[in-house]
């Protein structure tokens, strides 16, 4: 025998409402409690989470007195609410049908000497044709791209800069190659093959 699907909390909320309108009465918690699980099914334990969320939603008053604190809602509020929502939703609709037609008015007025004819299809056929040109030219430029002046230009200075930076690092190995060697008296070919320096090192 297959076991009783509990209650979604949508469920929940609505037969918790069930209850404040049936009833038409002031509740503490505790209260609410007993009658929920025995009227409408719903577990005790859950019973204060769906009271907050419908607190929490405004479909549910609640304040304290005293000590204790009571909930309460009646129909008439929630006529209200749903009177309120329902107004909000017209006023979106005629804000959207305002400006659906705003566009569409828009729309008609740069539609104006754009109609479709021989003329301007040709036109287009034009365009499309220049740009089909114009890529193939691009492409055509940057095959030659490594002749560019500007670029040669550039390779030079980078190639110089290069060619400094490894005569600089060349210096140094050679400044500390030679310290080393009379730091230690250590022979040349054996720092070379120590630090796998090649015998032909030299400054480009």
């Amino acid at each position: 025998m297959s076991r009783r699907k509990g209650l979604s909390l949508e469920e929940k909320r609505t037969k918790m409402m069930e209850i404040f309108f049936e009833e038409k009465d002031f509740f503490q918690l505790k209260e609410l409690e007993k009658i929920a699980p025995k009227k409408k099914g719903i577990i005790t334990q859950s019973v204060k989470d769906v009271v907050q969320s419908l607190v929490d939603d405004a479909m549910v008053d609640t304040d304290k007195i005293g000590t204790c604190v009571y909930f309460w809602a009646f129909p008439s509020k929630a006529t209200a609410i749903r009177r309120s929502k329902l107004d909000n939703i017209d006023e979106r609709v005629k804000e959207a049908k305002r400006r659906l037609k705003s566009a569409q008015e828009r729309m008609a007025q740069a539609q104006v000497g754009r109609e479709e004819g021989d003329g301007r299809a040709a036109l287009l056929e034009r365009i499309a044709a220049a740009e089909n040109q114009r890529n193939l030219l691009t492409q055509e430029i940057q095959k030659f791209r490594d002749c560019d002046p500007e670029v040669i230009e550039q390779m030079k200075k980078e190639t110089q800069i290069a060619t400094d930076a490894v005569n600089r690092w060349t210096d140094n190995i050679f400044s500390i190659k030679s310290w080393c060697k009379n730091k230690f008296c250590i022979a040349e070919d054996t720092l070379n093959k120590q630090f796998s320096i090649p015998e032909e090192l030299d400054y480009v």
